[in-house]
C-alpha cells in the first residue's frame, strides 16, 4: 500500500471513529437525560477537513442516532456528505465556535439542572465538591441570552464568550461545553449536570453552603505526579464503559 493510500485509509477510519462515537454521544445523552428528543446539537469537526462538522440530522431523535447517518456540513449551512439538512441553530452557533475557539468537539444541551441554575440570577458554579472542583476555572458566563441563534453573529458572539474556558453557562439557554474528543467533552457534559444537580438540591435546603478553599480546588485540579491514570485515560476509560452500558441498553449506534 502506497503511502498515499494508507493515508487516505487512516483518515477514512478516523473519521468513522467520530461518527460512532458522535453517535454513541447522543445515544448517552438519552440514557442519563440530557436531551430534548431532536433538539440541542452535538458537533465534532470531520478529521483531516477543515471548515466541515459533523452532525445528526435533524428531525432524527437522539437515540436513534446512528454513524452511518451523521451528516457533514459547513459553515453555510450545505450538506457536504450525508442526507437531511442541518438544523439553522445548531449551524448559527457550532460553525462559529468551532471556527474561532479551535475546539474539535462543541455539545449543547438544555440539560435539566444545568438549565434550573441558569435560571436564577446568581447562576455561578461554586467551588462546593471534589468534582465541582475540576470546573474552577474553566467555566465561563454568558449572562445576555438574545432569543434563538438565527444568524452566525450569534456563534461567533458566543465564541468569544468561550474563549479559552471549557464550558459556557448560558443564562436562561443552557449550557455549552467544548473538548478535544467525544469522550473528553461528553464526561464533562455528564459530570456538569450531576455538579449543577447537587448545588440546586443544596440550595433548596436553604442552609451555608460550605466551598473549598482555592488550595484545596487547586490540589484537586494537579493531582500528584504518580497519579495511576492521567486525564487523558480517565476520560477514555469513562467514555469505553459508557458505550458497553450502550451496547446493552441502547445498541445500533455504530452501524
Amino acid at each position: 500500500m502506497s503511502v498515499h493510500n494508507l493515508n487516505v485509509k487512516q483518515q477514512s477510519d478516523a473519521v468513522q471513529q467520530a461518527k460512532i462515537h458522535l453517535a454513541a454521544a447522543n445515544r448517552l445523552a438519552v440514557l442519563d437525560d440530557l436531551h430534548e428528543g431532536i433538539d440541542n446539537h452535538f458537533t465534532m469537526s470531520v478529521p483531516g477537513r477543515k471548515d466541515q462538522y459533523l452532525i445528526s440530522p435533524f428531525g432524527m431523535h437522539w437515540s436513534e442516532a446512528r454513524a452511518s447517518d451523521m451528516m457533514i456540513f459547513n459553515e453555510n449551512g450545505d450538506t457536504i456528505e450525508g442526507v437531511g439538512v442541518v438544523e439553522r441553530s445548531a449551524m448559527c452557533i457550532h460553525a462559529p465556535v468551532h471556527r474561532i475557539t479551535g475546539a474539535n468537539v462543541v455539545l449543547h444541551t438544555h440539560q435539566n439542572w444545568a438549565l434550573a441554575l441558569n435560571m436564577l440570577q446568581n447562576n455561578r458554579l461554586l467551588p462546593a465538591s471534589q468534582t465541582a472542583a475540576f470546573f474552577m476555572g474553566i467555566t465561563g458566563y454568558d449572562d445576555t441570552y438574545t432569543g434563538v441563534a438565527d444568524g452566525l453573529s450569534e456563534g461567533e458572539r458566543l465564541a468569544h464568550q468561550v474563549g479559552n474556558k471549557k464550558v459556557l453557562f448560558m443564562k436562561n439557554h443552557g449550557v455549552l461545553v467544548v473538548g478535544d474528543t467525544v469522550a473528553e467533552a461528553y464526561k464533562r457534559l455528564y459530570k456538569l449536570e450531576r455538579v449543577c444537580r447537587a448545588q440546586v438540591l443544596a440550595m433548596s435546603t436553604g442552609q451555608p453552603i460550605q466551598v473549598l478553599s482555592d488550595e484545596v480546588v487547586h490540589a484537586v485540579q494537579n493531582p500528584a505526579p504518580g497519579d495511576s491514570h492521567s486525564r487523558q485515560e480517565r476520560d477514555d476509560l469513562f467514555f469505553a464503559a459508557m458505550m458497553r452500558v450502550l451496547d446493552r441498553e441502547l445498541p445500533g449506534y455504530a452501524d
